[in-house]
């Protein structure tokens, strides 16, 4: 992952995501992005800007650091 991707908690998402009642594909319009995005980002495989966790967790009505890991190893 490069400098410029925030890291995001797999699971925060994806469990934030299902108590706004909202599918992947459903969180990736709202959010403008590829569905692809949301699915990558929820097993692992991708960070994301902090534009884009900002926009998250705006929808998901949260602070971006509810969507973070909660420690970063060294």
């Amino acid at each position: 992952m490069s400098d410029s991707q925030a890291l995001i908690d797999k699971e925060k998402l994806r469990l934030k995501r299902i108590r706004a009642g909202l599918t992947q594909p459903q969180l990736a319009e709202l959010a403008q992005l590829h569905p692809s995005h949301v699915s990558l980002m929820e097993r692992g495989k991708r960070g994301t800007s902090p534009k884009t966790l900002n926009i998250l967790a705006g929808i998901l009505g949260c602070d971006i650091t509810e969507l973070m890991p909660d420690r970063v190893a060294a």
